[in-house]
């Protein structure tokens, strides 16, 4: 591992390959803003996406900054890393957002860069606070009253096109006027008022000018020309100097649980051909390649993408790989790249709770993988689990436990075999239902439960060797479901919080709107949710069906090769070209 460098804007350019530089003179000048760590921000592919596809708009100069360390409990301005500018000096900030956990950074990125919070006390000379990611996707609504413009969907289906309408030189309005009429994916929450029944729940959504109805998420239908992959290598990320190729978006497999699995839909595979020439290009940069999507065991070819002679050993590593799908060539590009460490995710313990969710895999399939996995020469295991699964029961936790056990097993023959023995690692998290999923009606099981059921697991393993238990804290978890179903009144919540420093439970006890109401409520079916105004292409009606098989226990096919030959979802039945427009 490289020493790090100095975390500050200009220590953090000094280990940066591939920098984007352009003089602002006469340009829109954006400052790209992830709200969390610089190590964070530059591991996320979306977000060097975004920086590249904005600096390709002629007219327009992206730098990037991150939410900054704190200096003596105080937190440092938020600079650029390019040119060490602050962020309240540029045209546009955007922040990129992909998880509900780092939605409260957004507020402190905005005091911090002096800025008032709500949208509506910024005046016409301050900068346009705009947003995207997936999180924005699924439901921007708790940070809606902060945000001036949320972009739903796919970057490269929305930048241009945003660049076209935007006018620095327009009063402020005049712009969100603009964009919303004629950027498709636009959503400016200030053209929108939601009303509520009696009983708290949404009644409806009314808009206050001329605008959509509804906003539909765009997204690229072919991602045959469109190549992507770091722009940016830096030590200073959890990859170290990898070069991510993103092979593929969405996933064909439809675990209940997945948001990606859905507001991704249909899945779309980059060809080999392409594929091969971003392998190339890494190589000429690094022995690291990183191939990313939801369901890369899946893309057709990758064992020849892989296997391929390049002149030099080249180390891949993946984002995903499902159990069922290992094989001679995959692990023999596992094996290669000297990973110590490879990961195995059945989410659940039982048979019964993988066909609630879903997942498509055996028990067979699982172990059998951990076999192959570590006969393969990597020592160490990880496997990941869900607890709080809709239905579960004290004998769906104990299916974790024996499953595990089960594994160390076989772990344990095939490693005194190899004359070396490693560890498992058993990865607990806790459920959150999230929009756009069969799951999103569902209560969400209470912090205490959760609780009880982790140290279920962790004193049914505790005896067994090389077998230790990390798990999620369940708190963070319920913040993270009440961000994730909630509706504009959380953002007074997370105004609250951020006046309190961070202290939840402060926050919690001060704040007129019970957050219970968001995480331990079950929906009704036809409850109007928060997000319902995104049109992802997905019928509601097929959702609500895909929760009562959950219920039922009954498993459903993965998205077929071909998805213009299936209308199952809702997706395909909508023209690709509608979903660009």
């Amino acid at each position: 591992m490289a020493t790090r460098t100095q975390q500050t804007p200009s220590g953090l350019a000094s280990a940066e390959r591939g920098v984007i530089r352009k003089t602002s003179a006469g340009r829109i000048r954006v400052a790209l803003v992830y709200p969390n760590s610089y190590q964070v921000g530059m591991s996320n592919l979306g977000f060097q996406t975004v920086y590249r596809l904005i600096n390709a708009v002629d007219h327009v100069v992206c730098e990037r900054a991150f939410l900054p360390e704190q200096d003596g409990g105080k937190n440092r301005r938020v600079l650029t890393v390019e040119s060490q500018t602050p962020i309240e000096d540029f045209d546009i900030i955007a922040f990129s957002i992909s998880y509900e956990n780092d939605a409260p950074g957004v507020l402190t990125i905005l005091e911090t860069a002096r800025l008032p919070l709500p949208a509506a006390q910024r005046g016409a000379t301050l900068p346009l606070v705009l947003a995207g990611g997936v999180f924005c996707f699924l439901n921007p609504e708790p940070l809606a009253p902060f945000i001036d413009v949320f972009m739903l969907g796919e970057a490269e289906a929305l930048i241009t096109q945003f660049f076209r309408i935007f006018d620095p030189s327009a009063p402020k309005q005049s712009n969100l006027l603009a964009l919303s009429r004629h950027v498709s994916g636009v959503y400016v929450p200030a053209l929108y008022r939601p009303a509520y029944h009696a009983d708290g729940t949404l009644a409806a959504v009314e808009p206050l000018a001329d605008v959509p109805v509804s906003v539909r998420r765009m997204m690229v239908p072919d991602l045959s020309s469109l190549p992507t992959a770091s722009t940016i290598l830096t030590p200073e990320t959890t990859f170290d100097d990898t070069y991510l190729i993103e092979v593929s978006r969405g996933c064909p497999h439809g675990c209940r649980f997945c948001s990606a699995g859905y507001v991704y839909r249909p899945p779309r595979f980059r060809p080999i051909g392409l594929l091969d020439r971003q392998v190339d290009d890494g190589c000429a940069l690094t022995d690291r390649i990183g191939l990313v999507g939801a369901a890369v065991s899946d893309l057709p070819g990758i064992r020849d993408l892989c296997s391929k002679d390049r002149g030099r050993e080249i180390r891949f590593s993946f984002s995903s790989l499902r159990a069922d799908a290992l094989d001679g060539p995959l692990i023999e590009a596992l094996k290669k790249s000297r990973v110590k460490t490879a990961t195995i995710a059945p989410d659940a313990g039982s048979a019964r709770m993988r066909r609630v969710i879903n997942k498509g895999i055996t028990e067979d399939h699982v172990v059998a993988a951990a076999d192959i996995l570590v006969a393969a020469g990597i020592p160490n295991l990880k496997v990941y689990f869900m607890i709080g699964l809709p239905t579960e029961t004290e004998a769906d936790v104990a299916a974790i436990v024996d499953l595990v056990k089960k594994i160390k097993h076989r772990f344990l023959k095939t490693s005194r075999g190899k004359g070396r023995i490693g560890e498992i690692t058993v990865s607990l998290s806790s459920f959150v239902p999230k929009p756009f999923t069969p799951f999103q009606w569902v209560s969400m099981d209470e912090v205490p439960t959760l609780k009880t059921k982790i140290k279920r697991v962790a004193a049914g393993l505790k005896s067994t060797a090389n077998v230790r238990v990390h798990v999620d804290v369940p708190r963070w978890a319920f913040l993270q479901g009440m961000i994730a179903r909630g509706d504009r009144r959380v953002a007074d919540i997370l105004m609250l919080a951020h006046s309190n420093r961070g202290n939840w439970p402060q926050t919690f006890k001060a704040s007129p709107f019970n957050p219970h109401f968001y995480v331990h409520r079950e929906r009704s079916p036809d409850e109007l949710f928060p997000w319902d105004f995104i049109d992802h292409g997905i019928d509601k009606a097929y959702l609500l069906s895909e929760y009562h098989r959950a219920l039922a226990g009954r498993t459903s096919a993965p998205c077929p090769a071909d998805p213009a030959r299936c209308s199952i979802c809702g997706v395909c039945r909508t023209s690709p070209n509608d979903l660009a427009r």
